[in-house]
């Protein structure tokens, strides 16, 4: 029965390659990529990613923390003419899940708008007022 096994072929063996008359020749790159990974899940790698993404908590400054920032925003206010270089530390939420990041930037104060609540330095960056937790500079003698 081998013997007849391995010759059941022999009529069809030798023939030539079969080229399709209907059908276009596929090049070597689109048959590969017919047997690449399929992604079933399209989005799940960056849902996955995103949820690991730490964030921070905003902090609830007390009472005492509150009246120091606004005494040196007031003096800043007062010496914002002379241009004096100023640290920020501030929270800034997060777009897409709760919590946020602390940011620390550094700049000259061009301008404080008190209706939008918002100190907009000469760089161009934005700080909102309620969200700024530290102001520090060579203005501020502790």
């Amino acid at each position: 029965m081998k013997n007849r096994d391995k010759h059941c072929y022999d009529d069809i063996l030798h023939l030539p390659h079969h080229v399709s008359s209907k059908h276009p020749h596929m090049s070597l790159q689109d048959r590969a990529a017919q047997f690449s990974p399929f992604a079933a899940l399209t989005g799940h790698d960056d849902a996955i990613k995103e949820t690991a993404r730490i964030t921070a908590e905003r902090l609830n400054l007390d009472e005492n923390s509150k009246a120091a920032l606004d005494m040196r925003l007031q003096l800043l206010i007062r010496y914002m003419p002379e241009k004096p270089v100023i640290m920020f530390t501030y929270f800034k939420p997060d777009e897409k899940k709760n919590g946020g990041s602390y940011v620390t930037i550094t700049g000259t104060v061009r301008k404080i708008d008190e209706y939008q609540q918002r100190i907009i330095l000469d760089d161009g960056a934005v700080i909102p007022i309620h969200e700024i937790v530290a102001i520090e500079g060579s203005l501020f003698t502790d």
